[in-house]
């Protein structure tokens, strides 16, 4: 199988109960990705582990307390963690402490000091042998007892004879071979039967790094790709000295599990093979024990299934009539929540962009009107000392007539800037207002626009204060009505009611116009979208209505009449003080 790297944000548990020592260890973890939870006693990191499982544990061998070599004895009798892979520490290079920690459970021991890249290769190397478990909490299977079968790989006779003799009276199964075909050859033939590799890294007949590699694949292919943790353990013999280290970088990479000093006390390299089979023969049992549990919890499920099926086939008619009902309301609350979104995305960029124009419009406009009324009075001044001059009189007066059309064309523009700004933002402090006499304000100033052609009915009943903005009222009502008389052709009514109830205040505006076409109810609050002739209209009346609304917490709404005509539908919240 190819290195793989470790996927960011893999959960390790630090048990470290020297602060400095455990944020530098903290760091380095972090820096590659890992997420590091520390505990400084293993009594803490134990119940720590009854939490979400970590996929490693980095412990320190002198702990307060318990001692690190206990703590990988209490995870290791325990069935839910007993495959997690444990990192041992310690300051002492004493072969007595690396040994009682592998013995006690740990699967690698590393001193302190040792260098950072070749830890991390280590962290790796654990990691990406770790088993797949089974779900938390339930127990391992039981398996029969056997005796390991090792595949040892080194072209000295002499130290492949030392060697196999050693494992042999460990109790393990040895077949030695001198090259590396033989051993690929072995391992190719039955690669299920072997339990652990042992090679030379540094062999002078044969490239411990491309054999790696070549094991690592048969095992991979082995596996048919169900996990890291399938197959057998690569062991590479060699060196950790300076000189070698970029090679035993390359060994790791190349798939060995874990790198033991040729050169090791014999009791040191039986507990390190000892602790790579642990590891192993501990990833088989839990793969088995994943096995039968899904088995049982598949047969348990298939039998509850067939027992339900009776009672689910009368219910299932109202539970699908149910379920296609909700689908139904969630599907409009989403294309009415998207609806509002849009608008509301379509509001802030333009009220960015309208702001930003205004304010480029309003600084020349206030130069260009400032200088035109001193045009319009010097003009006047000229006219009144020309006296009875009759040739000159006629053009000062077309002169002064331009000036005064100039003036109307500029007062339109600052008008249109007014409105620009009031769409962009309402600045206006809420205070309490009174509601009908506001309404009879609005409907005063259009009195020239509805004449005696309209008729125009009031209902006011709801309270009479309310605490808002005052543009809700002169803006949002007057753009309403505008609208509204705008879309009645000749004779006509506008009808302006109010009420309140708990939780909102409504105004509403009637017409008699001929209403608002389905196509253009989602468009009407757009800025700058308007129905009426080119410049007739602006297109932000609505608009303006719409974001001061927003302003207020409040919703605006459009529904056509039975009778014909539109009604507009202004509701903001009663909240506490309005």
């Amino acid at each position: 199988m190819p290195n793989r790297p470790v996927p960011p944000g893999t959960p390790v548990l630090l048990v470290e109960d020297s602060e400095t020592q455990a944020l530098q260890m903290r760091r380095l973890l972090e820096g590659q990705g890992f997420a590091v939870r520390r505990t400084a006693t293993a009594e803490l990191a134990l119940e720590a582990l009854n939490e979400a499982l970590p996929a490693l544990v980095i412990a320190d061998y002198h702990l307060p307390g318990m001692n690190g070599d206990e703590l990988a004895r209490q995870i290791r009798l325990n069935s839910r963690t007993r495959a997690i892979p444990v990192l041992m520490l310690t300051e002492a290079r004493e072969g007595d402490l690396e040994r009682q920690g592998l013995e006690s459970g740990a699967d690698a021991y590393v001193p302190k000091s040792a260098d950072r890249d070749l830890l991390l290769l280590r962290i790796k190397a654990l990691l990406r042998r770790r088993a797949v478990a089974g779900p938390a909490g339930q127990g391992p299977g039981v398996a029969a007892f056997r005796r390991a079968r090792m595949l040892l790989v080194d072209d000295s006779v002499t130290y492949r004879t030392y060697l196999a003799g050693l494992l042999s009276r460990d109790g393990y199964m040895v077949e030695a071979v001198g090259d590396a075909e033989a051993a690929v050859e072995a391992a190719a033939a039955a690669p299920q039967s072997w339990d652990c590799v042992v090679l030379n890294a540094f062999s002078a007949s044969f490239d411990g790094v491309t054999l790696c590699a070549r094991l690592n694949a048969l095992r991979a292919a082995a596996s048919g790709g169900a996990g890291d943790g399938a197959g057998f353990q690569i062991v590479a013999l060699g060196s950790d000295s300076p000189a070698e280290r970029e090679t035993l970088a390359h060994v790791f990479e190349a798939g060995a599990d874990d790198l033991i000093p040729a050169m090791a006390e014999a009791k040191v390299m039986s507990v390190r093979i000892r602790a790579a089979l642990r590891r192993k023969l501990l990833q088989d049992e839990d793969r088995r024990s994943a096995a039968e549990l899904r088995d049982r919890e598949l047969a348990m499920e298939r039998a509850q299934a067939e027992a339900a099926a009776a009672q689910a086939k009368a219910a299932l008619a109202e539970a699908l009539a149910r379920a296609n009902g909700e689908l139904e309301d969630a599907n409009r609350q989403l294309r009415e929540t998207q609806t509002k979104l849009v608008q509301a995305a379509k509001m802030a960029s333009l009220g960015e962009l309208v702001a930003g124009i205004a304010h480029e419009i309003n600084n020349p406009l206030a130069f260009i009107i400032a200088h035109q009324g001193t045009v319009d009075r010097l003009l006047g001044q000229i006219q009144a000392g020309l006296g009875e001059d009759q040739a000159a009189q006629p053009l000062v007066s077309r002169c002064r007539d331009r000036s005064r059309s100039m003036a109307l064309g500029l007062g339109r523009i600052q008008d249109l800037v007014l409105k620009l700004r009031k769409f962009s933002r309402q600045d206006d402090a809420f205070q309490r207002v009174n509601v009908p006499d506001a309404l009879d304000t609005v409907l005063a100033l259009l009195a020239h626009k509805l004449g005696e052609r309209i008729i125009v009915e009031r209902r006011y009943e709801a309270v009479p204060e309310l605490r808002c903005s005052p543009a809700l009222l002169n803006q949002v009502v007057m753009n309403i009505v505008s609208n509204a008389a705008d879309a009645i052709p000749d004779q006509g009514r506008i009808r302006i009611a109010t009420s309140n109830d708990g939780e909102f205040y409504r105004i509403a505006v009637t017409d008699s116009g001929p209403g608002v076409p389905d196509a253009l109810r989602e468009r009407i609050f757009e800025p700058f979208f308007t129905t009426k002739p080119v410049g007739s209209g602006t297109g932000l009346g609505l608009a303006i209505a719409y974001n001061v609304i927003q302003a207020h917490e409040g919703t605006i709404s459009v529904e056509n009449e039975p009778a014909g005509g539109a009604t507009f539908t202004v509701s903001v919240p009663m909240k506490a003080g309005r």
